[in-house]
């Protein structure tokens, strides 16, 4: 009987093309749906002007605030925001709370939404001017990560980390297909100078 060739051991430049193929391949299915969706807010962001999906829809409400909101001078932010929340259906996060004179103001934060609120600190009684964007301009502030909480802010950064791998592992492929490196390389080399050239002229 026959004994089986003993596999030969893969060289440290084979390895590492195997480890480079791999890792590019699964990074870029892991990030492929976040890094599509960031190129495309990319393009809107890059064209405000766009007008599909950037209606705004302006409103104000009023109301008076429940006793015990306000306590020698003391505003209870907390009964605040979750009476507003529930009596004009608010959302988004509440920020930006100060007292300034005879008015209390608080404010509601979500992509494409914003809610001003400003209270009379003697009557209780409160204006609210809320602005509720179209769907374009809630998914551009989600590209820039604007009121979009500390969770989407995680996603920016690992996208942005997924992305250099991607990229940082192509450039290694790259390397080790020797019929193609040289011209590669030399667009590659040529479109990064065309870059910086074209960054240099828009901040110059």
């Amino acid at each position: 009987m026959t004994a089986r060739p003993q596999p030969r051991k893969r060289s440290a430049k084979a390895q590492w093309n195997v480890w480079l193929r791999w890792l590019h391949t699964y990074t870029s299915m892991i990030s492929l749906l976040v890094v599509l969706f960031f190129a495309l807010t990319g393009i809107t962001l890059n064209h405000p002007d766009w007008a599909f999906g950037t209606q705004e829809v302006k409103r104000e409400a009023t109301g008076t605030m429940p006793a015990g909101w306000i306590k020698d001078g003391q505003v209870n932010w907390l009964t605040v925001a979750e009476e507003l929340r529930a009596a004009q259906n608010l959302k988004g996060r509440a920020e930006n709370n100060e007292v300034n004179g005879n008015e209390a103001d608080i404010s509601f934060l979500a992509p494409g939404y914003s809610a001003d609120a400003f209270i009379d600190t003697q009557t209780g009684k409160y204006t609210v001017s809320i602005l509720q964007q179209g769907g374009v301009a809630v998914l551009n502030d989600l590209h820039k990560g604007r009121d979009a909480g500390t969770a989407w802010k995680w996603v920016i950064d690992l996208s942005g980390l997924a992305l250099t791998l991607v990229s940082v592992t192509g450039i290694g492929i790259l390397l080790f297909l020797k019929k193609t490196r040289r011209q590669a390389l030399a667009v590659l080399g040529v479109a990064s100078v065309l870059v910086l050239l074209l960054a240099w002229r828009a901040v110059g």
